[in-house]
């Protein structure tokens, strides 16, 4: 298994639509505004947060449970900038919708931008043929509000190719999160 380098993902995306919309180089600047970073790296890709956020509050008193999870323990927050109240934490999803080959996983690791101000990007493997938005959970670790910029880069996808495909593909297994759109909550 090896990590592919940005020839390898402008090549996937081009021919395979694998992540659409596709940026082949690095964004920094949008017009004369500095933006954080989003598109094509030397060996990954840093995906966008789009602007529609679920913020974590516990107005109800709701237990959190992930075989019962009920959705009115967040608020649905549409905007260029999502502000995490302190020591709590909101999901969002990536502007790019990713279709993952048979012999490829994928991690996303959160970009060192928000780690230096105590946001944690937390989000599971990408398993082979999975394909959808990717749900982004941002935590804010820090006994301050914190901002997340839509629009902008948030989190870098790194691809792990095998050498031969896996013998169950997240899609052979009919995923429960197989084609996801939009911010998607926990299924049991």
């Amino acid at each position: 298994m090896s990590i592919k380098p940005d020839r390898w993902i402008r090549r996937m995306a081009n021919e395979h639509g694998m992540i659409e919309p596709f940026e082949p180089h690095q964004v920094r600047k949008v017009g004369d505004r500095r933006i954080i970073s989003y598109g094509t790296s030397s060996y990954g890709y840093d995906v966008r947060c789009a602007n529609e956020f679920k913020i974590f509050t516990n107005i109800h008193s709701a237990v959190v449970d992930p075989k019962n999870f009920d959705d009115t323990s967040f608020v649905d927050v549409e905007g260029e900038v999502c502000v995490i109240p302190p020591n709590s934490f909101a999901l969002a999803r990536t502007v790019e919708y990713f279709r993952i080959p048979r012999n490829v996983l994928t991690i996303c690791l959160g970009k060192s931008t928000y780690a230096r101000c105590g946001i944690i990007v937390n989000v599971t493997p990408l398993e082979p043929e999975w394909e959808g938005h990717v749900t982004l959970e941002f935590s804010n670790t820090t006994p301050l509000p914190a901002r997340i910029y839509a629009n902008e880069g948030i989190a870098q996808m790194l691809f792990l190719e095998s050498d031969e495909e896996c013998e169950t593909s997240y899609k052979d297994r009919d995923g429960k999160y197989q084609g996801q759109k939009g911010v998607t909550l926990p299924k049991a």
